[in-house]
């Protein structure tokens, strides 16, 4: 039997919270946050949440150990902040733990956050061998590749362009064809590959297919997107609160990840532009769904009506957008699909609303799937796994024989009428 490719003994992470400053912002970083203090100071405004400065020790990852063999695809999966990223640092050598250790077997390419791994002052020609160097290749093997790296990323036309005057997508793009096509053993990717378009997303996933599949090699990939882990990975492992919760067949795990009140996904809000779920067209700022005449703590029934609220910030002028909403149940099935009418925004923060009527959905948990269309024709974004919440059904917890059949349960109007019979002798 071969060694296993990565070995996690005993993993901890510790960071001391609101003593350390930190390094001297770049311009970057001083710019972004000059541009967003206006959004920042409405939202104070408005009722807004402001995270409070919080002090001392925050455990983000606590004794994790696991195993996984050469050729294993393994989705890693979690709520924010449940230590995932935390995780892959520590196995791409970016972060070094505060207890235990890892151990590697083969070359390690990574694609995690936005920026990492390439120097911004050198072009993409420069960057791309200066990856394959890091990865031990010498520059007749990186050579070989060289084509195929940039027709995957299609950016041949800003190949001798420093990569800082890459828009995002052009970055991920270029990062994600040299991390899969530069032959590591060990491939690592985060949920970075979001911020790409939808066909973008779909290629990368076919790629990962095929390094896995048809070349043998090891891939960690973190995602919410349940569909994507289906197709790629039949194993996973489940962090929560930085703690290793189960570690198996990726079947079971998401079915209990999805059932626990821990994945349970009603809000989701972006103060911070820059690292908010989009791209350069659309950034997403809040998502929820709450009862419709309610607060977003009141339980949701199979009796209640839903309201369904969307906000994201538009950076093209006059763009025709809409969205387009999936509910999918727990069997990844399609209850229903529904989009909005598509209109011209402006630049700016939009708002829309979507109302799901009461006695429309049977008991279970649902997950949510949404799609930002530029044109009617062109998605832009999407996220599959938006929101996540749970239906209730009071009836049945109280005097009810057993689960309502069937994905749907409307109120249909009924009509019964009674009519005397004649005897039979």
């Amino acid at each position: 039997m071969s060694k296993p490719a990565i070995i996690v003994e005993g993993i901890s992470k510790k960071y001391q919270l609101g003593l350390n400053k930190g390094p001297q912002q770049t311009f970057r970083e001083a710019a972004t946050s000059a541009l967003t203090a206006p959004l920042r100071r409405l939202r104070a405004l408005t009722g807004g949440q402001v995270a409070p400065q919080e002090t001392g020790e925050f455990w983000a990852l606590k004794d994790v150990n696991f195993e996984v063999q050469p050729g294993e695809v393994v989705g890693i999966i979690g709520r924010n902040g449940a230590g995932k990223s935390t995780l892959l640092k520590i196995l791409s050598r970016i972060t070094e733990p505060t207890a235990g250790r890892i151990r590697l077997r083969g070359r390690v390419a990574s694609l995690l956050e936005v920026g990492t791994g390439f120097h911004p002052e050198l072009t993409g020609r420069e960057n791309i061998y200066l990856n394959g160097a890091i990865l031990g290749m010498k520059r007749e093997e990186i050579k070989r590749k060289f084509d195929e790296i940039v027709a995957f990323a299609e950016v041949e036309k800003f190949l001798d362009t420093p990569v800082k005057r890459y828009s995002t997508g052009m970055y991920v793009r270029l990062a994600f064809a040299v991390a899969a096509h530069l032959e590591p053993e060990i491939l690592i990717v985060d949920e970075v590959l979001a911020v790409g378009d939808a066909e973008f997303q779909k290629k990368c996933l076919g790629k990962m297919q095929d390094v896995a599949r048809g070349e043998g090699r090891t891939v960690l990939f973190v995602s919410h997107n349940i569909t994507a882990l289906k197709s790629l990975c039949n194993r996973a492992i489940w962090l929560n609160s930085g703690q290793l919760l189960q570690n198996g067949l990726l079947g079971d795990i998401i079915s209990n990840y999805l059932t626990s009140s821990d994945s349970i996904l009603t809000e989701q809000i972006w103060n911070d532009l820059d690292t908010a779920p989009g791209n350069d067209s659309i950034r997403l700022q809040r998502v929820a769904i709450t009862p419709e005449t309610g607060s977003l703590s009141d339980q949701i029934t199979v009796a209640t009506p839903l309201k369904l609220e969307f906000e994201y910030w538009n950076f093209d002028p006059d763009a025709c957008l809409n969205l387009s909403v999936h509910l999918f149940n727990m069997e990844d099935i399609c209850i229903f699909a529904t989009v909005s009418t598509p209109g011209k925004m402006a630049i700016g923060s939009v708002k829309s609303r979507c109302f799901i009527p009461a006695n429309l959905l049977n008991d279970g948990t649902y997950r949510i799937k949404i799609l930002v269309v530029r044109d009617a024709s062109k998605i832009i974004f999407n996220d599959e796994n938006i929101l996540i919440f749970e239906v209730s059904d009071i009836k049945r917890q109280i005097n009810w024989y057993g689960k309502w059949p069937g994905a749907v349960r409307p109120n249909l109007k009924w009509q019964t009428k009674s009519e005397e019979c004649e005897k039979i002798n």
